[in-house]
């Protein structure tokens, strides 16, 4: 019997901004994309449920080590709420549990929906992947088990009506929040405030940090580039490692500064803030990682690359 040949992954670098499709997992877009970029290693920032689609940013090789803080970025969804009903997993996939009449108009859904704006607290839903005693609660609530949550603080910037179809009982929202938000349980909420029941019929992620859905590429789209011109071809679609950090103060250091910041000793830089977080490059104008002002205001390594 032959011997399967291994393929050499290629040690590339930076973020995809993926439009995830319907009906695949954020696991699943990953693992999809760095087969067809042959990539040594990947990470997304955070979730979005297979029925979600959207902005997905894909973080490869250096890049995975500043995921964590995209994952803290606000969102900004799109999102068809079903009223009349709820189900198991409060989306269009789950069994349904109740129904009921709807009986509101636009007045009565706005007065609702100023219930849920700035900072409130959401109790997570079971169908999710936060764990209880090491098990995720999707796990759980598969097997028919129901186990307490606590509830959460988040926030909800800003949550707009954009359409009332009183022929087939749905709301379309837009909805800006902080991390840690679930649009399903904000839509079972919403549902339980106006007495008739609600879950998610459809679920659009437009925005996640610095990121939106111009210049999002899509599954197919790189499939096809792949198939005509390889691997290689979908490097013109990886952005820089600290794309998604552009909002934070950047500083250069010093060839000699460099050499010492990246083997992991604070250094003096002229011009770099009071405190707090900042990108760092060197001599040359390279990203070369992340560092915070220290008490004695020198910037600190936190996450380094090298360029090499």
């Amino acid at each position: 019997m032959a011997q399967q040949i291994k393929r050499k992954r290629r040690n590339v670098s930076g973020i995809i901004l993926l439009d995830k499709p319907l009906g695949v997992s954020s696991n699943g877009a990953l693992q999809k994309v760095r087969w067809l970029l042959n990539a040594a290693k990947g990470g997304h920032t955070g979730s979005l449920d297979p029925l979600a689609t959207g902005v997905l940013p894909l973080c490869f090789g250096e890049a995975t080590k500043f995921s964590r803080y995209l994952l803290d970025a606000d969102k900004t969804y799109e999102t068809v709420v079903q009223l009349g009903a709820t189900t198991t997993t409060a989306d269009a996939e789950g069994e349904v549990l109740t129904q009921a009449a709807v009986n509101c108009d636009v007045a009565q859904i706005e007065t609702a929906l100023a219930q849920f704006r700035g900072d409130i607290l959401q109790v997570p839903p079971m169908y999710s992947a936060l764990k209880k005693d090491g098990q995720p609660l999707y796990k759980l609530a598969r097997s028919g088990q129901v186990v307490e949550r606590e509830p959460r603080p988040v926030t909800i910037f800003s949550l707009e009506l954009l359409a009332f179809d009183s022929a087939v009982n749905q709301l379309s929202l837009r909805v800006h929040c902080s991390k840690g938000t679930y649009i399903r349980t904000l839509a079972e909420d919403i549902g339980a405030a106006l007495g008739c029941g609600a879950y998610v019929a459809k679920l659009r992620r437009t925005q996640a940090g610095p990121f939106t859905l111009e210049g999002a590429v899509t599954v197919a789209e790189l499939e096809q580039l792949h198939e005509q011109q390889g691997a290689e071809a979908l490097d013109q679609f990886l952005m820089a490692c600290d794309s998604g950090l552009h909002h934070w103060p950047a500083i250069s250091l010093t060839e000699s500064s460099s050499y010492y910041w990246l083997q992991g000793q604070p250094v003096r830089a002229p011009g770099a803030p009071a405190f707090g977080m900042l990108r760092v490059r060197n001599a040359e104008q390279e990203f070369i990682g992340i560092g915070e002002i220290d008490e004695d205001g020198l910037v600190a390594p936190r996450r380094v690359i090298r360029t090499e």
